[in-house]
C-alpha cells in the first residue's frame, strides 16, 4: 500500500493549533475545537471514519466518552501524519516548533488567541462578539485578513452534523429574550460592526466653509471683481479626497435616505476649481466640516462610463472626484451602484423579454470603468443595490412615453423587485429633486422586423379580431388604475403633463382619460403583470376527469307532415320511408335539416337526416347531429358557416325539424399542396342563412380535428344506416374483450380454454407478454421501499440555523417519493372462460392466467439493483396469478435473451416494448436461476442459442412487414442547437435539410452536429419574403427551399409580448399579429407540408384566454390541416426533468393525424397534470395509460452519477471520463462509439460569496438556503463574511425557541422597510428573509439536486437565486455543468455546443428534449406506416377486381 500523503494544513490552522492546546479547554471542548480547524484537511478516508462514528453515537452503539476518545486518536494519528513526529502539544512538553504555548504572536503582533475564542462565540451567540465596546481596534480588525490564511472556514457540506453532535446545552442566559445590538441615533449603523470606521480629523490647516469659498485659489474672478455676490445661482467646486460623516464622526455613506430624513452629514476634502479635472491634492484648499449636507445629486454621465455625484450646501455645489483613502469603500459603493443602474436600464430596453438569469448574466460579464473601486459585479451588487437600480427604472419609464411598455413591468424586474423586497413609488415621493438630468440612455428603436405572412393567415388574424378587440377594448375600460396606498397614488396631479393638461379640471376636453405622468402607479403595473403571467409550471394534484354528456334541449313546431311513397321496408312495428313532405317541403333520407332550440340565445341545431320511419310513437326521423365550429375548441374564432362531424346521433320526432339546410363536404382540392400562399378568399361559401359546410370529423374529448372517417354501408340498409351509430357500437364492442379458437382441455370441469383473446383492437395470444396496472399483484418480496419519512430534524440548533424554521412541509420539490410503479408485466400461460354449473363457458368475463415477471427493484435486492440493470431487464418467475382481460393494458414482448438471434442491444432498439431475461428468480429462496425451459417462448426455440450468434433470422410477430419509411425532408425553424430534430432523426422520421436560427451561438452548434444541414442565420421573415417572391437563394448565396421541398415543418416559435394570461388588448394583439408564431403559421401555409410541429411552452395552450391556441387551430383548419393540440411531460419519455410542453401537431390531408406518444416512464403524479381547460371545456390529449408507464423514473443518479468530479469555475472543455458508464441511461447517453473523451463538462465560476454558501448547503434532499449556518466564514478572497442580524420582532413568524428575533427589517413588523436595514456580505442572503414570508419561504434557491430524484426544468442560466434555483451539485460544491444540463435534457454525450459557457447553458435550456421529439417522431412514423399499409391493401382489391 503506497504511503499515505502528508495533510497540508496552512498556516494559520496550525498556529491555531497551537493556541489550542493551551487554551485549557474541556476535553469535549478541545476536541471540537481542533475538528473545527482540520476538518476540511483530512484525509477522505478519515472523514469517512469520522461520519461512521458520528453515526454509531446517532444509534447509540458508542457512547459519547468513546465518540470522543476515538475522535482523538484519530486526529492525532492525522496530525502525526503531517508533521511526521507528535504534534499533540501535550505530548511535546508544551514547546511547539521552537514556539511557546499560548503566547504566540502573529506577525503584525496581535495576541491571536483571541480570534480562535471570538470565532468560538461567534458560533454560540446569535449576534455576534458582544460587548467588545462601540469600537474594534483598526489593528484587531485586520489580523483576520492576514495574508497568510486563505482557508475557508468550515467549507464541507457535511460540516455542521459533527458540530451539533455535542449535545446542545440551553442555557437560562440563551433562553432570556435577545434583543437587537444598539444601532447609532443618527446613522443608524450598529455600533458593534467591525466596519463601523471613524473619521480621522482634519489637517491643521483646513479652513471652515466660508472661510474657505473665499479662498484666491478657488475664484474664477481677481478679488476687485465683485465676485462671490454676482453668482446668480450657488457657486459649484470640485473636491477630492473627501470623507462624508454624521455629528459623532461615524464615516457614513450619503444615499441610504439619511439626509432626505434630515440627518446632518458633514464631509471634509480639498477644494479645486470647477474648471481643475485633476483628482490630486496639488492647488486645491482643505476644508473641514463642510455642510451639513442638504442634498445630493447625479448629473447624468460626462460622455464616459461615470456618472457625476455632487451635495449641495447652503454655501455651494460640489461636485465629487476621488474619495479619501478611508472614505473610498463606502464611495466605491454609491459609484457601483450608480453604474449598475446604467447596466439594468440599457440593457432591458433591448431586451424587454429577458430573465432575471439572462440580466445575472449581463452583470457578470460586464467589465466595470476602469477608475472605479471595484473588478466585478455579481448577483450580491445587484441585489445590494435592487432598490436604486429599480428607482432609476421607475424614473425612466416616467421619462417615458405613455404608450411604451414601461421596462418596470418586464419579467425581470419583477423577478428582482419579488426577491430584493424593493417598494415601489418611493423615490418619487421622497427624492423628486435628487437627481437632477436623469441618467440620459439612448432608446433603442430596432424592434422585431414585421411579421411575413401569407394573405390566408393575414386574413384570419386581421379582418376575424379587429372587431373582437375593439369590443374587448370598451369593456375593459374601467381598469383600476392605482393602488391607492403608496406614496405615488396619493401624490396630486401634477398639472403639467399631457394628461394632466387633457384633464377638464385643468381646462383640457377630458377626453384621453389617462392618468397623471407622475402619478402612475408602480405597484399596479407589476401587479397586472404578475397576475397575467404564468401559473406555476408543476405542482398541480392530478384529478380524475369527468365525461359530461348535454342533452340537447329542443322545441317542437307546427307543422304538416304526410309520407311520400309506399315504405321501403318494414320491421317489427317500424316503416321505414324515403321521404316525406315537411310543410310542402319534400325531405329524404340524407337530406340537412335544422332544429330549434328551446332557448332563444342557441343556434338552431343542425342535422342529417339517416332513416326516417314511423310507429307507436309517430312519424320519426334519425339525426346525426353536426358540431358549429364554435362548440368545438376553436370557440369565437371558428368560421360561422363551419360545420364538424360528430359521433352524436338520436332518434325524435319529425315535428321538431324547422327546415331543411344544405350542408357541404369541402374536399381538399386535388393540388392542395402547391396552393400554399395563394390569395384566398377567406370566405369558404356564400351566407345566405341555409347553407353550411364541412371539412372534418371532430373528436370532442381530445379535441382532434381528422378527415371524415371512411364507414362502408352495407347494401341492405341504405335507408337506415348510421355512421355514427356504426362507429360507436364499434367502440363499444372492442371495450368488451372476447376469446376465440377454443382449445382442448385436461381440465374439462371448471374452464373452457383458448388460444386466443381480442380487446381493444389488439389480439393476444398465449405465450404473449402482457401490461397490467401495479395493483393488479403483487410480489412474495416485501418491496424495500423506500419509507416515507419527514426531513424535518426537530434539534436544530436555532441560532446556528436561524432559517431552518421555514422548513415546514414534507414535500421537496423533484422527489421521486410519490412516483408510481411502472406497469406490472406477465406472460399469458392460459386464456379462459369459467363453467357455468350446466358445463357452458360463462361468457361473460375473459380470464388470464399469467406467470409473474419480477423487475429488478421487485427481487430482494430492491431500488439499487434497478440502478445498473437495463431498463427492459426482467425476471422469469414460476410464480402465476389470475387477473380479468379488462385490467389487460397492452401487449409487450419478452424473450429469452440467449434465443435472441441479435444482440440484446440490437433487440432492445427495435422499439419500446422489448423486454427480456437472463435468469429467472426464486423469492422463497432469494436466489437467481437459469429459466426453466417452458419460460423460453415457443417462437425460438432453440434457435439462435446466444447473443446474435443465430442463423436465420425470424420475423417476430409484430414486426411482419412493415414497409420502409422513407425519411421526410425537414425544415426546423427556430431550430436552437437542434433537440427537435435530434429526437426526428433518433426516430428515422426526417433529415433536416433546413434550419433557420438567428442566433449565432445555437446556429453554430447546430451546424457541428448536422454538418449536412443548411443553416440560415437570419430573420425568418426575410427569408419567408424572399421565397414568396420567387428568390431562389439568399444574400449569402444559400439555396432557399421551394414550394414542394418541405416535407415536414418543425418548430417552437418564442412568444414573448402577448405572453401572459389576460385578454388581448390592442397593443397586445398588434404585438401578436407581428409574431414569430404568425411567421411560422405562414411557412406552414406556404410550404403545405405533410407533417407540421409546434412546441411551446406550457401556458401557450392558456396564453390571451386560450386565444392564441385557438386563432393558430383556426388558421391550421382554414388551410385544410387536421390538427390536435396536447401537453407533454419529457420525464416521462426518459429524462429525468420536469418540464411540461404544449405541441400542437397537424397532417396534410390523406395523412393520418399522429397520436401523442404513450408515457413511457412513470414521473412524479405532481408534475403530470397535463389537461387544458379551454372555454371552462376540461381536454386531455389522447393518452390512454394516464400516469402510467412501462419503465421506472429515471433519477438524477441516472442521469450523471459517472461523471468525473469537478470544481467550482471547472473550465477543462476536455477531460477523460474516468470510469466506466454505471446506469442504462448512461450506457444509451454515451452511445455505442467509444468516446474516452468527455466534452463541456464545465461550469459558471461563482463568486467567492455564492461558493461559500454552496459549500455550507447539507447534502440531505430537500436542502436549500434554509439549512445556511448563520456564521462568519473566510472566503477564497481572504475577506471575511459577517453573520446576519437579526434586528425586529416579525408579526408572522413570532421568535425562535430560544427568544431570538426572527426580522431583518422594519417590514417584518408591518412598517415600511427602511433601506438602513439592508446588510451585505452575510452567508445567509439578507433578501431571502426580508422578503420570504411573502414567497413561500424561497423553498428551492441554492436547492441541492437530490441522487433519486429529478431536475426542476433546466434552465437557460444556472443561478442559485434565479427561478429555477435548485441547481446544486446533489455533493459536489458547485452549479450543474452543461454536460449534466444536456444530460438532464436527453442529448447524447456526442452532441457538441458552441460558444462560451453562458452560450452552451442558453442553448441546452432553450432545446427540445431529444427523448420527446423522439417519441413524438416515432409516432409520426406509425402513421406513415398505417397509411402505407392501407394504400398497399387498397392497390391488392383492385388487383382482385
Amino acid at each position: 500500500m503506497p504511503a499515505r500523503t502528508s495533510l497540508s494544513l496552512p498556516e494559520d490552522v496550525r498556529k491555531r493549533l497551537q493556541v489550542l492546546d493551551g487554551d485549557g479547554l474541556s476535553d469535549e471542548d478541545h476536541v471540537k475545537e481542533k475538528l473545527r480547524l482540520v476538518q476540511d484537511f483530512l484525509h477522505l478516508d478519515a472523514q469517512d471514519q469520522l461520519t461512521n462514528l458520528e453515526e454509531k453515537m446517532k444509534s447509540s452503539e458508542i457512547s459519547k466518552e468513546d465518540y470522543i476518545t476515538k475522535v482523538k486518536a484519530l486526529l492525532v494519528k492525522e496530525l502525526n501524519l503531517e508533521n511526521g513526529s507528535h504534534v499533540d502539544g501535550v505530548e511535546q512538553n508544551g514547546k511547539t516548533n521552537g514556539f511557546t504555548n499560548g503566547s504566540h504572536k502573529h506577525e503584525d503582533g496581535v495576541d491571536v488567541t483571541m480570534d480562535v475564542q471570538e470565532e468560538e462565540e461567534a458560533i454560540k451567540s446569535p449576534t455576534g462578539p458582544k460587548g467588545k465596546g462601540g469600537r474594534r481596534s483598526k489593528a484587531n480588525s485586520d489580523t483576520k485578513k492576514s495574508p497568510a490564511s486563505t482557508r475557508v472556514t468550515r467549507n464541507s457540506g457535511k460540516q455542521p452534523t459533527i458540530l451539533s453532535m455535542f449535545s446542545k446545552v440551553c442555557t437560562r442566559e440563551e433562553k432570556r429574550l435577545k434583543t437587537p445590538p444598539p444601532k447609532c441615533q443618527d446613522c443608524r449603523q450598529y455600533l458593534d460592526d467591525t466596519d463601523l470606521k471613524f473619521f480621522q480629523g482634519d489637517p491643521d490647516n483646513a479652513l471652515d466653509e466660508p472661510e474657505m469659498l473665499t479662498d484666491e485659489r478657488l475664484s474664477l474672478f481677481d478679488s476687485n471683481e465683485d465676485g462671490f455676490e454676482s453668482y446668480d445661482d450657488l457657486p459649484q467646486h470640485k473636491i477630492t479626497n473627501f470623507s462624508v460623516y454624521d455629528k459623532r464622526g461615524h464615516l457614513c455613506p450619503f444615499d441610504t435616505g439619511l439626509i432626505e430624513k434630515n440627518v446632518e452629514l458633514y464631509f471634509s476634502c480639498v477644494v479645486k476649481p470647477i474648471y481643475d479635472d485633476n483628482p490630486c491634492l496639488d492647488g486645491g484648499v482643505p476644508a473641514k466640516k463642510l455642510g451639513p449636507i442638504n442634498s445630493w445629486w447625479i448629473t447624468g454621465f460626462d460622455g464616459g462610463e461615470k456618472a457625476l455625484i455632487g451635495f449641495t450646501t447652503a454655501f455651494a455645489d460640489y461636485i465629487l472626484m476621488q474619495p479619501s483613502e478611508e472614505y473610498a469603500p463606502i464611495f466605491a459603493l454609491m459609484q457601483e451602484k450608480i453604474y449598475m443602474s446604467k447596466i439594468v436600464v440599457e440593457f432591458l430596453q433591448k431586451n424587454p423579454d429577458a430573465t432575471y438569469e439572462d440580466l445575472l448574466n449581463k452583470i457578470e460579464t460586464t467589465v466595470p470603468p476602469a477608475g472605479l473601486n471595484f473588478n466585478c459585479f455579481t448577483e450580491d451588487t445587484l441585489l445590494r443595490h435592487a432598490q436604486f437600480v429599480v428607482e432609476q427604472v421607475e424614473s425612466y419609464d416616467e421619462a417615458g412615453d405613455s404608450d411604451e411598455q414601461p421596462i418596470i413591468v418586464t419579467p425581470c424586474m419583477r423577478d428582482l423587485i419579488k426577491l430584493a423586497g424593493v417598494t415601489l413609488g418611493k423615490r418619487r415621493a421622497a427624492r423628486r429633486q435628487a437627481i437632477r438630468h436623469p441618467t440620459k440612455i439612448e432608446k433603442d428603436s430596432k424592434g422585431p422586423t414585421k411579421a411575413t405572412t401569407t394573405k390566408l393567415v393575414y386574413q384570419i388574424f386581421d379582418t376575424f379580431f379587429s372587431d373582437q378587440i375593439e369590443q374587448n377594448d370598451k369593456e375593459s375600460g374601467v381598469k383600476r388604475q392605482r393602488c391607492g396606498v403608496c406614496e405615488v397614488c396619493q401624490s396630486p396631479d401634477c398639472g403639467k403633463c399631457v394628461a394632466c393638461k387633457d384633464m377638464i379640471k385643468f381646462g383640457g376636453s377630458g377626453k384621453s382619460k389617462q392618468a397623471c405622468k407622475q402619478r402612475r402607479c408602480p405597484n399596479l403595473a407589476v401587479k397586472e403583470a404578475e397576475d397575467d403571467e404564468n401559473v406555476e409550471e408543476e405542482d398541480v394534484p392530478v384529478e380524475k376527469t369527468k365525461k359530461v354528456s348535454h342533452a340537447k334541449r329542443k322545441k317542437q313546431t307546427q307543422c304538416k307532415l304526410t309520407w311520400i311513397g309506399e315504405p321501403v321496408k318494414t320491421e317489427g312495428k317500424k316503416q321505414y320511408y324515403r321521404k316525406v313532405s315537411l310543410n310542402d317541403e319534400v325531405l329524404e333520407v340524407g337530406d340537412c335539416v335544422s332544429v330549434s332550440s328551446e332557448d332563444p340565445s342557441i343556434p338552431l341545431y343542425l342535422a342529417r337526416i339517416t332513416s326516417l320511419w314511423e310507429d307507436g310513437s309517430g312519424k320519426m326521423f334519425h339525426a346525426h347531429w353536426f358540431l358549429r365550429g364554435i362548440h368545438t375548441v376553436l370557440g369565437e374564432s371558428s368560421d360561422p358557416l363551419e360545420l364538424m362531424l360528430v359521433d352524436e346521433c338520436e332518434d325524435m320526432l319529425l315535428n321538431y325539424v324547422q327546415d331543411k339546410v344544405n350542408v357541404t363536404y369541402k374536399a381538399p382540392s386535388n393540388n392542395w399542396f402547391m396552393e400554399g400562399g395563394m390569395d384566398v378568399d377567406i370566405k369558404v361559401i356564400e351566407d345566405d342563412g341555409k347553407s353550411f359546410f364541412y371539412q372534418f370529423w371532430y373528436d370532442t374529448e381530445f379535441a382532434r380535428f381528422e378527415m371524415p372517417p371512411k364507414t362502408s354501408q352495407p347494401e341492405d340498409c341504405k335507408f337506415k344506416f348510421c355512421g355514427s351509430c356504426a362507429r360507436i357500437k364499434e367502440r363499444e364492442e372492442q371495450e368488451i374483450p372476447r376469446a376465440f379458437e377454443p382449445l382442448e382441455s385436461e381440465d374439462k370441469d371448471s374452464k373452457a380454454l383458448y388460444a386466443l383473446a381480442c380487446f381493444k383492437g389488439e389480439q393476444f395470444r398465449v405465450g404473449d407478454g402482457v401490461y397490467l396496472p401495479p395493483e393488479s399483484f403483487n410480489f412474495s418480496v416485501k418491496p424495500s421501499s423506500p419509507v416515507k419519512r419527514s426531513h424535518r430534524k426537530e434539534d436544530v440548533d436555532e441560532d446556528l440555523y436561524p432559517e431552518y424554521y421555514r422548513k415546514s412541509s414534507d414535500y421537496i420539490k423533484g422527489s421521486n417519493l410519490d412516483a408510481p410503479e411502472p406497469f406490472r408485466v406477465g406472460r399469458i400461460k392460459e386464456i379462459f372462460y369459467h363453467r357455468r354449473s350446466n358445463g357452458k363457458p360463462d361468457m361473460s368475463e375473459v380470464k388470464l392466467r399469467l406467470y409473474k415477471f419480477y423487475r429488478p427493484e421487485n427481487t430482494h435486492k430492491g431500488v439499487k439493483a434497478s440502478y445498473h440493470a437495463d431498463i427492459n431487464q426482467l425476471y422469469w418467475s414460476d410464480e402465476e396469478v389470475t387477473v380479468s382481460m379488462t385490467e389487460v393494458l397492452g401487449r409487450c414482448q419478452v424473450e429469452y435473451g440467449e434465443d435472441l438471434n441479435e444482440s440484446v442491444q440490437e433487440y432492445s432498439s427495435g422499439g419500446p416494448d422489448r423486454f427480456y431475461f437472463l435468469e429467472a428468480y426464486n423469492a422463497k429462496s432469494k436466489s437467481f436461476e437459469d429459466p426453466p425451459n417452458h419460460a423460453r417462448s415457443a417462437v425460438h426455440k432453440g434457435k439462435g442459442k446466444g447473443k446474435g450468434k443465430g442463423n436465420g433470422k425470424k420475423k417476430m410477430p409484430n414486426e411482419l412487414s412493415a414497409p420502409k419509411v422513407s425519411k421526410y425532408r425537414t425544415l426546423d425553424v427556430f431550430s436552437g442547437c437542434g433537440g427537435l430534430s435530434e429526437g426526428f432523426h433518433q426516430a428515422g422520421i426526417s433529415e433536416t435539410l433546413w434550419a433557420i436560427e438567428m442566433w449565432e451561438p445555437a446556429a453554430q452548434a447546430f451546424r457541428l452536429n448536422n454538418p449536412g444541414t443548411t443553416v440560415f442565420t437570419e430573420d425568418c421573415n426575410i427569408l419567408l419574403k424572399l421565397v414568396m417572391s420567387g428568390e431562389k437563394t439568399n444574400s449569402l448565396g444559400q439555396k432557399l427551399p421551394q414550394k414542394g421541398d418541405v416535407e415536414m415543418l418543425c418548430g417552437g416559435p418564442p412568444c414573448q409580448g402577448f405572453s401572459g394570461m389576460n385578454r388581448f388588448n390592442s397593443r397586445t394583439y398588434s404585438k401578436f399579429k407581428n409574431s414569430l408564431v404568425v411567421s411560422y403559421l405562414s411557412y406552414c401555409d406556404y410550404y403545405r407540408p405533410k407533417f407540421f410541429l409546434l412546441e411551446n411552452v406550457r401556458n401557450f395552450v392558456s396564453f390571451k384566454n386560450s386565444m392564441v391556441l385557438k386563432l393558430t387551430l383556426r388558421c391550421l383548419v382554414r388551410m385544410g390541416y387536421q390538427c390536435t393540440f396536447g401537453v407533454l411531460q419529457a420525464g416521462q419519455y426518459g429524462v429525468a426533468q420536469t418540464r411540461r410542453r404544449a405541441i400542437i401537431l397537424a397532417a396534410a390531408p390523406g395523412e393520418k393525424l399522429p397520436r401523442y406518444p404513450e408515457p413511457l416512464h412513470v414521473f412524479a403524479p405532481r408534475a403530470c397534470s397535463l389537461s387544458v381547460v379551454v372555454d371552462d371545456k376540461k381536454y386531455i390529449s389522447n393518452v390512454t395509460r394516464g400516469n402510467g408507464g412501462i419503465y421506472r423514473t429515471i433519477t438524477v443518479r441516472d442521469t450523471m452519477s459517472d461523471l468525473p468530479e469537478i470544481r467550482n469555475g471547472a473550465a477543462a472543455l476536455e477531460i477523460s471520463y474516468n470510469g466506466e458508464p454505471q446506469s442504462w441511461f448512461q450506457r444509451q447517453i454515451r452511445g455505442t462509439q467509444y468516446q474516452p473523451i468527455l466534452r463541456d463538462h464545465i461550469c459558471k465560476d461563482m463568486s467567492a460569496l455564492v461558493e461559500a454558501r454552496m459549500r455550507h448547503i447539507p447534502l440531505a434532499p430537500g436542502s436549500d438556503w434554509r439549512d445556511l449556518p448563520n456564521i462568519e466564514v473566510r472566503l477564497k478572497d481572504s475577506t471575511m463574511t459577517k453573520k446576519l442580524r437579526y434586528t425586529h420582532s416579525d408579526k408572522k413568524n413570532g421568535r425562535s425557541s430560544t427568544g431570538a428575533l426572527r426580522g431583518v427589517c422594519t417590514c417584518a413588523e408591518g412598517k415600511p422597510c427602511d433601506p438602513a436595514d439592508r446588510q451585505f456580505n452575510t452567508l445567509i442572503p439578507w433578501c431571502l428573509p426580508h422578503t420570504g414570508n411573502r414567497h413561500n419561504h424561497w423553498a428551492g434557491l441554492y436547492g441541492r439536486l437530490e441522487w433519486d430524484g429529478f431536475f426542476s426544468t433546466t434552465v437557460t442560466n444556472p443561478e442559485p437565486m434565479g427561478k429555477q434555483g435548485r441547481v446544486l451539485h446533489a455533493e459536489q460544491h458547485r452549479v450543474v455543468s452543461v454536460r449534466e444540463c444536456a444530460r438532464s435534457q436527453g442529448f447524447p454525450d456526442t452532441y457538441r455546443f458552441f460558444g462560451n459557457i453562458l452560450d452552451k447553458h442558453r442553448q441546452v435550456g432553450n432545446a427540445v428534449p431529444p427523448p420527446l421529439s423522439r417519441a413524438i417522431g416515432m409516432e409520426i412514423k406509425k402513421c406513415v406506416i398505417e397509411r402505407m399499409k392501407e394504400e398497399q391493401a387498397s392497390e391488392k382489391m383492385d388487383v382482385c377486381d
